[in-house]
Formats: C-alpha cells, sequence, structure tokens
C-alpha cells in the first residue's frame, strides 16, 4: 500500500535532520498509529506521505488509488455561511463524484445524518471532526491519513471518532495511518504502532507498546 524508504528530511543544509534514514512498510488493511514527543516530526512524516515535502533523502512510493486526508488544523468555518450538505456536496463536484447520494451516504457513515441543513460553523469540535472524516471518504480512498484526530475534542467525541475509525479500517477494508497524542486509543484501535524518537522510527506491536510507554517505578 504505502513503502518509505531510507527517508530523510530537513528544511535547508543549515538545519538539523528532523527525520533520518526512516524505512517502514504499510500493508493494505493496517491500522497504523505515529506516536512520540511533540516536535519529534510526526506531523513532517504525514506531509512527506501526502507528498506536501519533498523527502531531503530516500523516497515515499504510495500504490494506493486514492487517498483521504484529515488535517489537524481546521479552517474556520464561523464566517462560511454553509450548511454540512452544501460544504461536502461541493466537495463531491470539485472531485468529481457524479451520484449526489454520496455525501448522504457519508453523513450516515459519520453519524451526521440529520445534520445536513445545519451551518457547519456551529459544529462541536467532534461533529466538526466527523464532518472532516465524511469530506475525506466523499472519494472512497483505500488510504485514510489522519493528523492528531482527537485534538480539541471532549472525551465522549474522542470515544466516537476512534469507533468510526476502526470500524472503517475493520469493516470497510480502509488502511489508515494516524498521528497520535492519544496513547490509550493507539494501542486500542491499531494494529500496529510506529514510534518516532530523536528523527528516528520503528515498528512495535500494540500491546508491546502499552507495556513499554508505563513509567518504571524503580
Amino acid at each position: 500500500m504505502l513503502s518509505v524508504q531510507n527517508l530523510s528530511f530537513r528544511y535547508d543544509a543549515y538545519s538539523k535532520y528532523i527525520l533520518e534514514d526512516i524505512s517502514f512498510e504499510v500493508k493494505k488493511g493496517e491500522y497504523v498509529s505515529i506516536v512520540g514527543e511533540n516536535g519529534s516530526g510526526k506531523s513532517t512524516l504525514v506531509r512527506l506521505l501526502l507528498g506536501l515535502l519533498k523527502p531531503t533523502t530516500g523516497e515515499v512510493q504510495q500504490k494506493a488509488g486514492s487517498i483521504g486526508y484529515v488535517p489537524q488544523k481546521k479552517v474556520n468555518l464561523t464566517h462560511f455561511p454553509l450548511t454540512v450538505f452544501e460544504l461536502l456536496d461541493s466537495y463531491r463536484r470539485v472531485l468529481k463524484v457524479k451520484d449526489r447520494n454520496t455525501v448522504y451516504n457519508m453523513l450516515e457513515e459519520v453519524g451526521l445524518l440529520g445534520f445536513e441543513k445545519k451551518l457547519a460553523g456551529e459544529l462541536s469540535g467532534g461533529q466538526l471532526q466527523k464532518l472532516y472524516i465524511a469530506r475525506a471518504l466523499i472519494n472512497n480512498p483505500e488510504l485514510l491519513i489522519l493528523d492528531e484526530p482527537s485534538t480539541g475534542i471532549d472525551v465522549k467525541g474522542q470515544r466516537e471518532i476512534y469507533a468510526i475509525l476502526k470500524r472503517l479500517n475493520q469493516d470497510s477494508k480502509i488502511t489508515i495511518i494516524s498521528v497520535d497524542h492519544n496513547l490509550d486509543a493507539a494501542v486500542a484501535n491499531s494494529t500496529v504502532i510506529f514510534h518516532i524518537t530523536n528523527g528516528k522510527g520503528h515498528f512495535c506491536n500494540p500491546k508491546k507498546y502499552a507495556v513499554e510507554a508505563v513509567p518504571s517505578n524503580s
């Protein structure tokens, strides 16, 4: 599905490497949580995977037919008088998806059916995140990439978001790569964890990571 080979990145020749010699593969159907301390390069890695940044060295190869992306930073919709339906439908038309019912299907998928006429700027944090997930699903992606999906959302909303993602992965067979600071959710939902520290990265089993992540009392 996606392959990263000897990937390194720095912004210019005078700065230190943010990521250095990272290699990994994401297989079809996996749910990969990317974890690490703040500033470790998680979001930078996502931008490299999406092609928004060019690697300093190495390469990213992706074989997904289509990719959906849910960013961490959301556009402020308060001053845009668009309804939930209008926002998704405009995106559907940009992607040239012919079936207008796709909008309703995606709203149902994320639990927002019935919110079609509500202004997008009036949604709660959790509802807005569901809307962005619905938008990312419009083009029927094989790979869904998310950057910090639970940031700024209350506990109830977080549970709902992760339930949606787990269902998309297990039932709809969508491969998921998610940058996550919520370690409990990462351990509970992902099939594999990719941990980044000091610019390096390695895969680990979620259950093993749960044990290693608990600080020692000694």
